[in-house]
């Protein structure tokens, strides 16, 4: 399957994780590309060899390092994109691929006493730090099983969420989907039948501790592609968002606790491994189809599985 020449994808946050695989799997379906991208120059070497493989597959590709989030940037870049696509050219697919967001808890953190390494140590006759490091080490060597006793997760002791904290998360992981899909609307870059995409995650229901704004973020999200699926819907808008299941990404290992939610996410999806980039990739790439065409203001849950079993083990 291949789209139409004058085709575009706009992916907001697209050198790694989720952006980055879409990036590429649109590209193979020979979707050019434009990427919005926010990263140091250290990084650039890794990222222009990824760049590079989407070149390769003759498709146009324009990059941006530039902030996604400040008005006048999303201004330039909408113009210079624009120009690129030419007269024919359209926006078929939005990706809103931002993470950026804090990550603090929202009070200082009282654990519950750990009571069964203690009580193991004392069965075994072994010392308890000896057994503590036992368990730490086969941990950390991948054995899931023994994320309950492992030591838990270490977060700030001093800095809590603030207002300001939670405003800006919500900006930047939530509502900028909107604004960047305005400018594009107002500019008149969308093909007749477009799509919208954002990135939600398990956390919109249930409380992981130090993602509260995060949180707050997609349920925001969740909302803003709501409405666009109603209100954008007579301009040919499909507007969807993206439920993946654990999926081992930069954002992911930036969340304290993060190598325990892996080992739950591993044990619980029936499958027994995390979500990929690529799972997503191949998702977002399905509902970009005409024959997908129907499919609008839903949360669609990539996880294999994951958030529907109870089983742990």
């Amino acid at each position: 399957m291949k789209f139409p020449a004058d085709d575009w994808a706009l992916i907001l946050g697209g050198s790694s994780g989720f952006g980055l695989a879409t990036a590429k799997k649109l590209a193979k379906h020979a979707m050019s590309i434009c990427v919005v991208h926010r990263d140091r120059r250290g990084a650039m070497a890794r990222i222009e060899a990824e760049f590079e493989e989407i070149r390769a597959t003759g498709v146009k590709l324009v990059t941006r390092n530039a902030d996604a989030l400040d008005a006048e940037v999303r201004g330039r870049i909408l113009a210079d994109l624009a120009s690129e696509m030419g007269p024919s050219g359209r926006l078929r697919v939005l990706l809103h691929s931002v993470a950026l967001g804090n990550l603090k808890l929202i009070a200082p953190e009282r654990p519950p006493p750990r009571k069964a390494v203690a009580a193991l140590a004392e069965v075994l006759g072994v010392e308890e730090d000896r057994l503590a490091d036992a368990v730490n080490r086969l941990f950390d060597d991948g054995l899931d099983e023994l994320n309950t006793l492992a030591s838990p997760p270490d977060y700030p002791s001093t800095a809590f969420l603030e207002d300001e904290d939670f405003a800006r998360t919500i900006h930047s992981m939530g509502t900028s989907l909107l604004s960047w899909t305005q400018d594009v609307l107002a500019r008149g870059l969308f093909a007749d039948d477009a799509r919208v995409f954002g990135l939600t995650s398990e956390g919109n229901t249930v409380a992981w501790k130090g993602y509260a704004a995060v949180a707050a973020a997609k349920v925001a999200l969740e909302s803003v592609s709501r409405t666009m699926a109603v209100e954008l819907a007579p301009y040919g808008i499909r507007s969807n968002v993206i439920q993946a299941g654990i999926t081992e990404t930069p954002a992911l290992r930036a969340i304290p606790g993060s190598d325990h939610l892996k080992a739950q996410a591993r044990l619980r999806n029936p499958f027994h491994r995390l979500t990929t980039p690529e799972d997503v990739a191949n998702v977002i790439c399905l509902l970009s189809t005409p024959e997908a065409g129907w499919i609008n203001g839903e949360v669609i849950r990539v996880d294999g599985g994951e958030h529907i079993s109870g089983a742990s083990s």
